[in-house]
C-alpha cells in the first residue's frame, strides 16, 4: 500500500530518438567519445586506482529485471580461490589500492566470500559489499550481518523503491517484506546506527525508464517512510540510473522504449558529471580475472585498452600497475548512462 502524502516521481520521456544503426536504423546518435569532445573532455582517461571493484560470480538468488549482470541462481560464473589468491598478491604489492568493492550477482554466495572479506581486512583495505539483502536468508547464510558487523564492512545494499508494489515488480514476489526484515537484521547488530561506524548505504535504480530524482530529495522520504513505517536507520541513499544493457536493455526492445530512453539519456548529458566518474579512479576484475575499466564495461565485454594489462595476475609483474593510473578508458553508448542528469555512479549522484 502507496503510503499518504509520498509520491513517486518519474521525468517525462522524450518522444523520439533514433536506434544505432545496428539495431537498423539509418541514423545514430553521437558516439560518447564524439559528445567529450564536443565538451573539451576527450578523451577520457584515469586519473588514479584506489578502488578495486571485484565481481566474484553472475550466481545470484533473485532474477531482477533491470539486472546488467544478468545473474541469477542458475548461473555458473563463480570466482575460483586461485583467482582471489592472486587479487590477495596484487593487494599486498599495492598499498594505493586502499577500497575493495565487492558485487556480484550475490557475493555472498560465492564459497569464498568471508575468506575474501576477512583478508582483505586484515591487509587494512576498506570493504564494501554489494548485498541484495535477500541472500541474507538463505539457508547457511544468517551469520552473515554479524560477520559484516565484526569486520566493519560497508553494506551497499539495493532497495529500489520504499513501496512494496514496485519492488516487487522489480526484483520478485516478496522481495520487499525480506528487504525490510533483512534491514532490520542489519540495524540490529548496528548498521546504520548513529555512532557505530557500521556504514549502511541503500540503492535507489527508477522503475522503468526514467532518470533517477534527486538524490537528497528522495533520501529524506526515504529516511522518513522506513524510519516510521518500519523503524529502520540507514546511512545515505544512493541513486542510480539503469543501464541499458543485458536484461534493461532487453527490456526496453520488448517495449519499443529504446529510442525514448536513449535520447533521454544523450539529451540529458551533464559535463559536469565527468570529473566524478567512477571508471577514473578504479579498476574491475571479472569473475575469471580479467580487467575492465568498469563493472558495465564487463558486462559488454569491453576489456581494458589493449596497452594495459590484461588479467590480474599480470599485474603482479612489476611496473604493470603504473600504465592503469592514467590509461585511457574504453567508452561506447551506454556510457551516457552514467553522465545524463546528475551522473551515476557506484556512490550514486555526481552532481
Amino acid at each position: 500500500m502507496k503510503p499518504q502524502g509520498y509520491e513517486v516521481r518519474t521525468l517525462p520521456l522524450l518522444e523520439t530518438s533514433p536506434l544505432p544503426r545496428e539495431k537498423g536504423c539509418a541514423f545514430s546518435p553521437p558516439t560518447f567519445e564524439e559528445t567529450l569532445s564536443r565538451h573539451g573532455l576527450a578523451p577520457l582517461r584515469a586519473r588514479a586506482v584506489h578502488t578495486l571493484q571485484i565481481n566474484v560470480g553472475k550466481l545470484c538468488n533473485q532474477t531482477c529485471h533491470h539486472c546488467h549482470v544478468d545473474a541469477g541462481p542458475h548461473r555458473s560464473e563463480v570466482m575460483s580461490r586461485e583467482t582471489m589468491e592472486q587479487i590477495l598478491a596484487v593487494l599486498r604489492r599495492y598499498p594505493s589500492l586502499t577500497t575493495v568493492d565487492i558485487t556480484g550477482g550475490a557475493p555472498e554466495m560465492n564459497p569464498h566470500f568471508e575468506f575474501l572479506v576477512a583478508t582483505c581486512r586484515d591487509l587494512g583495505r576498506h570493504v564494501k559489499d554489494r548485498c541484495n539483502l535477500t541472500v541474507l536468508f538463505m539457508k547457511g547464510k544468517e551469520h552473515l550481518p554479524q560477520f559484516l558487523a565484526d569486520h566493519q564492512v560497508e553494506i551497499i545494499a539495493s532497495l529500489p523503491c520504499y513501496l512494496e508494489t514496485n519492488v516487487d515488480q522489480q526484483r520478485g514476489r516478496g522481495v520487499f517484506e525480506r528487504s525490510i526484515a533483512a534491514l532490520r537484521r542489519l540495524n540490529a547488530v548496528g548498521y546504520g546506527q548513529a555512532g557505530s561506524g557500521l556504514l549502511l548505504n541503500l540503492v535507489y535504480n527508477p522503475l522503468g525508464a526514467k532518470l533517477p530524482p534527486d538524490q537528497a530529495e528522495l533520501e529524506a522520504e526515504y529516511r522518513e517512510v522506513l524510519r516510521t513505517r518500519f523503524g529502520i536507520q540507514f546511512t545515505h541513499l544512493y541513486t542510480l540510473t539503469n543501464m541499458p544493457i543485458s536484461r534493461f536493455l532487453d527490456e526496453l526492445f520488448r517495449t519499443d522504449g529504446y529510442e525514448a530512453y536513449l535520447e533521454l539519456l544523450v539529451t540529458n548529458f551533464n559535463p559536469h558529471s565527468v570529473e566524478g566518474l567512477m571508471c577514473r579512479t578504479m579498476l574491475s576484475v571479472g569473475w575469471d580475472g580479467r580487467l575492465y575499466d568498469c563493472d558495465f564495461n564487463q558486462m559488454l565485454d569491453l576489456a581494458v585498452s589493449k596497452d594495459c594489462p590484461q588479467t590480474i595476475s599480470d599485474l603482479l609483474q612489476p611496473g604493470k600497475v603504473e600504465p592503469l593510473v592514467h590509461r585511457r578508458i574504453v567508452t561506447d553508448i551506454h556510457c551516457y548512462g552514467c553522465t545524463a542528469g546528475a551522473g551515476s555512479s557506484c556512490s550514486g549522484a555526481l552532481t
